[in-house]
């Protein structure tokens, strides 16, 4: 490396700006060193081991301890540590060889000072904190001994002015300062590291949290349209009934009539007030929470007596306050099993419900007591065909609905024919341990 050529310019330089540096920072590799380097630009460590040193010396020869003229060589020798300084994270064990080697020679002419050292510490620190520790120890303790035999040992033979020949007390500070910028180039290491393993943790968890987010959006999304189809699939249904009837009566019953004009009223009603429950989620958060009841076993009386057929329920074991997600889902599984017998079975038909509070589930059974028509895939696919899919769809329809429904809690769903006629719907859900007070059966 030339030093006369550049040794003479940062002195003088007029021209340097933040703005200019900020742009350099951003510059690609392999460029000159003075355009940016890989990981930012290092002229704040050149320009302050420059003014350390240039301001050190012109200290000292006004003091008289810089026994020769401060001329250009002195110059080129004082800054060539600094200069050095742009490719320390290149070549950070180069780097500190040359340093070194050109505080050693100034210090061959000057009083010792610590101002004069100031580049190859930085040169030494910056090479423990890239990891290159070893060689970086190796290398300062060849220019400390290179340093205790030229100004030390053979400062006689080797003509060196006495004022710069080393004592005992500047020998022995120079290598608890070396040893200190070892040390501290380990800790930035260290810590450098340990803030980047935070960083990449840090970015793990927003990672896994936002998929998180969108996995229960999806799941949401999905318990949305379950609810809808659930809820439009019943009171539709039911409406499609009453309206038939009242429509085969109103000529000559017309009492009948009106009954099942009712019926239609109450039901669309309350499909109106069950999809305000289920879009109710996506209300922004400043409006008020819907008044209605929560979905359950507690309003299976009103889903029965709009059934439009005839419902018998009983109810056994310690009835209890069920985990919200299982009293709804048992809500669902009912409402649909009774919609596809509405649906699906023979005029006439009635239908049963039994209800059980076991210690750690609730199972559900629902069957109706007729054939079913020729038009219910819905009823007779799936347990006459096993390994074929539902036919009205799944996630969200049918019997496939109410399994996955009955799945998604932990539990678990059958259906199928009965041997003497008629369907039966089973579903066990988990309910976990039941609290002490019973609540009196109902049947």
């Amino acid at each position: 490396m030339d030093s006369s050529g550049p040794a003479a310019g940062p002195p003088r330089s007029s021209g340097f700006s933040w703005p200019a540096a900020s742009a350099a920072f951003r510059d690609a590799p392999g460029r000159p060193p003075w355009r940016g380097q890989r990981r930012g630009w290092p002229g704040g460590a050149v320009l302050m081991a420059g003014l350390f040193h240039v301001l050190g010396a012109r200290s000292a020869a006004g003091d008289g301890e810089v026994f020769r003229p401060m001329d250009l060589l002195a110059y080129a020798i004082l800054l060539a540590g600094p200069i050095a300084l742009f490719w320390r994270r290149r070549f950070p064990i180069a780097v500190l060889a040359v340093a070194a080697a050109a505080s050693i020679g100034f210090a061959t002419f000057a009083a010792p000072r610590w101002l004069y050292a100031v580049a190859p510490m930085i040169a030494l620190f910056g090479a423990a904190r890239a990891g290159r520790r070893r060689a970086a120890v190796v290398t300062a303790a060849a220019a400390y001994a290179a340093y205790l035999l030229i100004c030390g040992a053979f400062a006689a033979e080797l003509g060196v002015p006495v004022g710069a020949r080393l004592e005992l007390r500047n020998a022995l500070l120079l290598a608890v300062g070396l040893g200190l910028a070892v040390v501290l180039g380990g800790a930035a290491k260290v810590r450098a590291e340990h803030l980047a393993e935070m960083m990449k943790v840090s970015a793990e968890r927003t990672r896994a949290r936002e998929e998180q987010e969108r996995r229960q959006a999806s799941e949401e999304r999905l318990r949305i349209a379950r609810e809808l189809h659930d809820v439009l699939g019943h009171h539709l249904s039911l409406i499609n009934v009453q309206a038939g009837v009242g429509l085969h009566l109103m000529d000559n019953r017309p009492e009948q009539a009106r009954e099942a004009l009712t019926a239609i009223k109450t039901a669309s009603a309350e499909a109106l007030r069950e999809v305000r429950a289920v879009l109710g989620v996506l209300r922004p958060e400043e409006e008020a929470a819907p008044r209605q009841p929560a979905l359950g076993l507690d309003r299976l009386d009103d889903l029965t007596a709009g059934a439009g057929l005839p419902v018998t329920t009983t109810t056994t074991g310690e009835r209890r306050v069920l985990p919200a997600e299982v009293d709804r889902a048992a809500y669902r599984i009912v409402q649909e099993a009774l919609t596809n017998v509405r649906r699906h079975a023979a005029p006439g038909s009635a239908a049963e419900i039994v209800i059980e509070y076991a210690p750690t589930a609730l199972r559900l059974a629902i069957r109706n007591d007729g054939r079913a028509t020729a038009a219910a895939p819905d009823l007779a696919g799936p347990a006459a065909a096993p390994t074929s899919p539902d036919p009205i769809g799944a996630g969200g329809s049918g019997i496939a609905g109410m399994r996955a429904r009955a799945e998604s809690l932990g539990g678990t769903l059958e259906a199928g024919p009965l041997p003497d006629g008629g369907f039966q719907v089973v579903a066990v859900l988990p309910a976990g341990r039941p609290p002490d007070e019973p609540v009196e059966e109902s049947g």
